[in-house]
């Protein structure tokens, strides 16, 4: 598989990446044997680059990867977070970016994950009443005791990354970045590029709307895309028009749709890696096969006319999903 950098960490990554959220929680029931199988046949196929997080599951998610890890741990780059803090089965949350909380919360993912280092670290959320100065610094003392190689923040500002910039190198940042959301044109690719910052988007095939193969009606109540504005009323209507415009495109070039929405990001830049999710094996060689999909100026720009800024309905996430987000 093809491999890009993160930052100037001197680590690489596979293009893509695989995001394991799903394996746990949000997506319906977890089935632990599934993913098992899913994450051995990812690292089959050349996948290196695991997304999770301490609030995945409550630290299931962790767990699982770290099920997986024992003996191939040199060959996978492992990135965690932490910074949402909820209550087991429950979606309210609280945000810590204390330094206390940034050391335990370190040592409690390390335990799960069954490794001595973690190879990228996140904030997953910024809590604003902490100076970011402080959060970074906390984390930088992390690499300073060999629990951490590399330094990352979701969803923050261009402002807030050049601020945590400037107390530790960051190698990466993460947020959400597809067709249908397309927020970090507006500034933060361009700054990940002048500070040499990788851009890793989540959610690139819109929470699996943009496959062309979801059944909304179909969730079940343990789906949080049940309660997503872009899943519900006028907003579903407007978007499922909008897929069905990607799907036209995809067929007309021999593709599926998810590979023409991950091969629209992999040629938005070259320091952008998607880390698309899946909970089954079958879609893993699908969506590594989008790395080899080059596109014309002309396939580019009719993607970039269906998919203009703005041009999905209702917002990414409920208000309470929200919190945490810096929106400029």
């Amino acid at each position: 598989m093809p491999r890009r950098p993160l930052g100037r960490s001197g680590l690489t990554v596979s293009v893509p990446g695989l995001g394991c959220m799903g394996m746990s929680e949000f997506y319906g029931p977890a089935d632990d044997a599934l993913s098992r199988e899913t994450l051995e046949t990812a690292l089959a196929l050349g996948y290196d680059h695991l997304d999770t997080a301490d609030t995945y599951g409550s630290g299931h998610n962790e767990a699982l990867i770290g099920s997986v890890l024992r003996a191939r741990r040199g060959r996978v780059v492992v990135a965690t977070k932490f910074g949402i803090v909820r209550e087991p089965g429950a979606y309210a949350r609280r945000i810590d970016n204390s330094p206390a909380y940034v050391a335990a919360a370190c040592e409690a993912s390390l335990r799960r994950l069954g490794v001595e280092t973690i190879d990228l670290y996140y904030c997953h959320r910024r809590d604003p009443a902490v100076p970011v100065e402080e959060t970074v610094g906390a984390m930088a003392r992390l690499v300073e005791a060999g629990k951490v190689r590399a330094l990352g923040l979701s969803e923050v500002s261009p402002a807030t990354l050049r601020a945590a910039h400037a107390v530790h190198p960051i190698a990466a940042i993460q947020s959400e970045y597809s067709l249908w959301s397309r927020e970090p044109e507006a500034g933060m690719l361009e700054t990940c590029a002048d500070l040499g910052v990788t851009f890793v988007a989540y959610s690139p095939l819109g929470r699996g709307f943009l496959t062309g193969a979801l059944d909304v009606g179909a969730l079940g109540d343990d789906d949080f895309r049940r309660a997503n504005p872009r899943f519900q009323g006028e907003a579903l209507a407007r978007n499922r028009r909008l897929a069905d415009g990607l799907g036209a495109l995809a067929r007309e070039r021999g593709v599926t749709p998810a590979q023409l929405a991950l091969a629209w990001l992999l040629d938005a830049a070259p320091h952008v890696v998607p880390i698309p999710g899946a909970r089954r094996p079958a879609r893993l060689s699908e969506n590594a096969a989008a790395a080899e999909i080059g596109l014309s100026g002309a396939e580019r720009a009719a993607l970039d006319a269906l998919f203009a800024p703005n041009a999905a309905a209702g917002a990414r996430y409920t208000e309470a999903g929200m919190a945490g987000i810096e929106r400029a």
